[in-house]
């Protein structure tokens, strides 16, 4: 996959720059032929060649075809050389401070006639000058996916390099406006979709791997469902996609619902649809929330199409309950439901299932799988799990915590296969969103309940 964004951008200077890469290779011999490493005397021309682009001599045109060489150039460095030049951006290319100081002075000293164009050259000022440069990237064909691929590569840089930073907000900032949710598109992904589009499903699914095509065919069956969001600038991109099962009444095994042997069920009869996998596929956009819109419109577009449906749930991991219960402080542990009968138990304690009838051991840690999700919070309020974090805030209910529900690998070594169903309850989303949101509260089923007194 990492290949991929090389092969777009070559596509897009074919199409912008003409004579195609010869051209190119003609008019930017300087840029082109830069060290991978980005050295010293290298730094200079890319550098001359940013101001350039920003100059836009010759006019706007002129200036993209420039800044698709550049971004072609970027693509052929190494992570030295990438950290050079993204380090270049960040240190060169701010906010220039004279022109700030001069824009404030003059906004504070405008007549009021005048205040409104004082303070869009104020704006103005303000923006840095990098930003020209990242727009410039995007007016080139499949520049937007090249954007979305360089902030992948900041986020993991910033880890290393925090000087970073600026220059992975101001991308961020500009990708949240650019792939707002008003612009996306819900597609339904089938197995007549195209096939790069199956394909992309195969290498982004996040939560439970597919395994084959026959896994993939299987999970776009007739009782299957898979929606994505598409941006109309990557139409073989999805940004995010879920796969819902149309069963009856709370799923409560993963391994079930995904067993290619088992029967096809007739939609019509279904009266409970289970989104069991929600992926996120580009992490250069992490941190710019569609999954909350994407439910909400699946759920709308499934209800349209199966109005039998009686409830919408998930079938969710718990992927951070094996650590918390390996970190948690045994007095803190002991406070909590099914604690002390955890702390009773003879070590080393696992979470792995030593006898098929352990009834003991399912209710202690079913019980602590309730108090993690809905007792243990952060000092922000939030959940401690990132999915049930998400799925509160998006006004879900914790329904029920399924014990060996996911016993794969995976599933075992993360949560002991304990799996929890969100329910989500149409009439009330709005209201319990707000109510976590605003208080911490969290939704919790009677059976939920229970298990936590």
């Amino acid at each position: 996959m990492q290949a991929q964004p090389v092969n777009i951008f070559e596509r897009a200077f074919k199409k912008l720059v003409p004579g195609g890469l010869d051209s190119v290779n003609r008019r930017g011999s300087d840029i082109m032929n830069i060290s991978a490493d980005l050295e010293e005397p290298d730094l200079a021309t890319v550098r001359a060649w940013i101001d350039n682009c920003l100059a836009e001599n010759g006019g706007q045109v002129e200036a993209r075809n420039r800044a698709a060489l550049l971004g072609r150039a970027y693509l052929k460095l190494s992570k030295t050389g990438k950290i050079r030049f993204l380090g270049l951006l960040a240190d060169k290319y701010g906010v220039n401070e004279q022109k700030a100081e001069a824009a404030i002075h003059q906004w504070h000293n405008a007549a009021d006639a005048r205040k409104t164009d004082a303070a869009q050259a104020l704006r103005k000022a303000l923006e840095p000058s990098r930003t020209t440069l990242l727009k410039q990237f995007n007016g080139v064909p499949s520049g937007v996916k090249f954007l979305v691929d360089m902030r992948e590569e900041l986020l993991a840089y910033c880890k290393e390099y925090p000087s970073l930073k600026p220059l992975e907000t101001d991308l961020r900032e500009l990708l949240a406006t650019w792939f707002d949710v008003g612009l996306l598109q819900l597609e339904e992904i089938t197995w007549t979709s195209s096939a790069a589009m199956l394909e992309k499903l195969i290498a982004y699914e996040a939560v439970h791997a597919i395994k084959s095509w026959s896994d993939l065919k299987n999970r776009l069956d007739s009782d299957r469902r898979c929606f994505a969001f598409i941006h109309p600038n990557m139409p073989e991109e999805p940004l995010i996609f879920v796969e819902v099962a149309l069963v009856n009444g709370l799923a409560g095994n993963v391994q079930k619902l995904l067993d290619e042997d088992a029967p096809t069920q007739a939609p019509e009869t279904a009266d409970t649809a289970i989104f069991y996998s929600i992926s996120n596929a580009q992490k250069g956009l992490a941190g710019i929330s569609f999954g909350n819109f994407l439910i909400k419109q699946v759920v709308k577009k499934l209800s349209d199409e199966c109005p039998q449906l009686k409830q919408f749930a998930t079938l969710s991991p718990m992927p951070g309950f094996a650590k918390w219960l390996e970190r948690c402080a045994p007095a803190a542990l002991a406070e909590l439901p099914g604690g002390a009968d955890w702390l009773n138990l003879p070590p080393p304690r696992s979470l792995a299932v030593t006898e098929p009838a352990d009834q003991t051991k399912q209710d202690t840690l079913t019980k602590l799988g309730a108090a993690y999700l809905c007792l243990c919070q952060k000092d922000s309020g939030r959940a401690l799990d990132p999915v049930a974090h998400f799925h509160l805030s998006n006004g879900a209910q914790v329904a029920r915590i399924n014990w060996m529900a996911d016993s794969s690998a995976k599933g075992l070594e993360q949560s002991g296969g304990l799996m929890v169903n969100y329910l989500y309850e149409l009439p009330k989303i709005e209201a319990r969103s707000q109510q976590y949101s605003s208080a911490g509260a969290i939704s919790k089923s009677p059976t939920v309940k229970k298990l936590l007194k």
